[in-house]
């Protein structure tokens, strides 16, 4: 018996306690950070979400995207053609899906228990958990390349460390030196709740995007001009089965869904929105500026850099160690290289952060809400780092890295039940309490499962599979039609889910879809919004912060 009150009283003290007077309460479907936030809590502006998504652009990835292209065959118009068509839908896309949170300030989490169902919305949750703790091992693993050259730039002999990991060991001691400078670095700020983002978005956006423009101008000047690399023409290679319509389909189908991720859990940081306006401004403003703008900028400097070394470094780690020479480079050659790497590393840190951690957190949370909250989620998300060991993958497993990149093919679907369901079958209306409780609530379904999104998931990525199974494999001389079908892979996965899921839902209606609470419960809605939305205002709170609306 005294073990069992010793268990008992443990599982008092671990699980999570909240403000009964928010509304915070604590159990099986709810916590703090998953009920609709107040507006209280709501503190993004404009620039938090200028920021948010600058993060997503003002990074290692997006500076290598024309790569991608021009390695494909395509020309420089093209490769940049491909990133402002891929930017025009990513825009799309993310703000068809984050309207939800801005209406009803619920994240992606809830969200998606009135599609799937409470107990089947584990099925995406699980996916996105997935995807969050691999992707936050790779980006810690690459965060850890430009801290290594930021050690470098202030001790050089660094560089040149002896190794002393064995031959099975898939890395060097440098690297991984680095790999645990960036981790611990990092893992301070995951104390930081989404509501207190907006200064290290501010020092993000400064720093890299300063050391970006200073690095491409001091390119161009030392190079004098850019070199064969910037008028690359169109270069298909004869042997290829594919002309440029196609490439340029496959391409925007790779932008688009290298964000997808992204853009399913944007409901998770739109509904911390003060006014949709500031979502609207800032999050299309950054999408189009810092995320055409950073591609362009990689591009040059990459000519310009290939004029000054004779080679074309895509890589920043790469081309940063050649400027100081491997460590062996001039006092002033090494501070320009840290300040470039360190902002780098910055934007790589809160990038990682807010995109793998903090969603991971998020996700955890809807599976394990009386235990688990955004910060203890994010913490299990970044110990989870050193179990998945990103070294092997890296430098291994490169056919793992192309399936964790063609993921989408699985996500597409997702956003496309959600769209659907949201706006069509549901009309933009949603009973918040039914989405916190298993009995007569509205989104129970069967056994807590609704049927007809997991058939239409199925069927949405059903017709791309084939082609991502013999993309990775790397199949010389694959079926055309399949491969066809995975270049439009995103597209199809969500017009196919949603038309399916419309048309289960026509045949097997679910009653009043568009219903609401008559009164608004948790304290979610300012007077102006209850009223637009057609709900009663909650009673004002004496303990709740006074927040002055417009």
């Amino acid at each position: 018996m005294a073990i069992k009150h010793r268990i008992q009283a443990l599982d008092r003290k671990i699980q999570l306690k909240g403000d009964e007077t928010q509304h915070e309460q604590t159990d099986a479907w709810s916590n703090r950070d998953l009920i609709p936030l107040p507006p209280w809590r709501r503190t993004w502006g404009w620039f938090n979400f200028f920021g948010f998504w600058s993060i997503a652009s003002l990074n290692v990835a997006n500076w290598q995207t024309p790569s991608t292209y021009l390695t494909m065959g395509l020309s420089v118009p093209q490769a940049m053609l491909i990133i402002v068509v891929g930017r025009v839908l990513i825009v799309l896309f993310s703000t068809l899906i984050a309207w939800t949170g801005l209406k009803w300030h619920i994240g992606f989490t809830v969200q998606s228990r009135y599609s799937w169902g409470l107990r089947g919305s584990w099925i995406p949750l699980l996916q996105r958990i997935l995807l969050n703790f691999i992707w936050n091992a790779v980006q810690c693993w690459n965060g850890g390349r430009l801290c290594a050259v930021c050690i470098t730039a202030i001790w050089p002999s660094f560089a040149r460390m002896k190794n002393t990991f064995g031959p099975d060991m898939p890395t060097t001691t440098y690297e991984f030196v680095g790999f645990v400078v960036f981790w611990f670095l990092s893992t301070p700020f995951l104390w930081l709740r989404p509501e207190k983002f907006k200064i290290p978005f501010l020092i993000v956006c400064v720093w890299c995007g300063t050391g970006m423009l200073a690095w491409m101008i001091w390119a161009l000047a030392v190079a004098k001009g850019v070199g064969p690399l910037w008028s690359a023409g169109q270069n298909i290679p004869s042997s290829s089965q594919w002309g440029s319509s196609w490439l340029i389909m496959a391409g925007i189908n790779q932008s688009v869904g290298g964000l997808a991720a992204g853009i399913t859990n944007g409901s998770d940081f739109s509904r911390y929105a003060s006014a949709r306006r500031h979502y609207m401004i800032g999050a299309i403003s950054s999408c189009f500026i810092s995320g055409i703008l950073v591609s362009f900028v990689g591009l040059v400097t990459a000519a310009a850099a290939q004029k000054i070394y004779g080679e074309i470094y895509w890589n920043p780690p790469d081309l940063l160690m050649v400027m100081m020479d491997n460590g062996n480079g001039s006092s002033k050659a090494r501070a320009g290289v840290f300040f470039l790497a360190a902002g780098f590393a910055f934007t790589a840190m809160f990038e990682n952060i807010c995109g793998n951690a903090i969603a991971g957190g998020i996700d955890l949370a809807g599976l394990f809400p009386r235990y688990i909250d955004i910060r203890r989620g994010a913490m299990i998300t970044f110990v989870a780092a050193w179990i998945v060991q990103p070294w092997q993958l890296i430098n291994r497993a490169t056919t793992f890295i192309s399936v964790l990149s063609s993921f989408s093919v699985f996500l597409a679907p997702i956003i496309g039940i959600m769209a659907c369901d949201y706006y069509l079958l549901r009309k933009r209306r949603v009973r918040l309490t039914h989405l916190y409780k298993t009995r007569n609530s509205c989104y129970y379904f069967w056994k807590g499962v609704n049927w007809r999104a997991i058939l239409a998931w199925i069927c949405g990525w059903a017709p791309t599979i084939g082609g991502l199974i013999v993309t990775v494999k790397m199949d010389p001389n694959p079926p055309r039609p399949l491969v066809q079908l995975y270049y439009m892979a995103f597209l199809i996965g969500f017009f196919i889910s949603a038309s399916v899921f419309y048309a289960l839902n026509i045949a097997f209606p679910v009653p009043d879809m568009d219903q609401i609470d008559e009164e608004d419960e948790y304290g979610t809605f300012t007077v102006r919004e209850a009223e637009r939305i057609g709900v009663v205002p909650s009673t004002p709170n004496p303990e709740t912060p006074l927040i002055l609306t417009k």
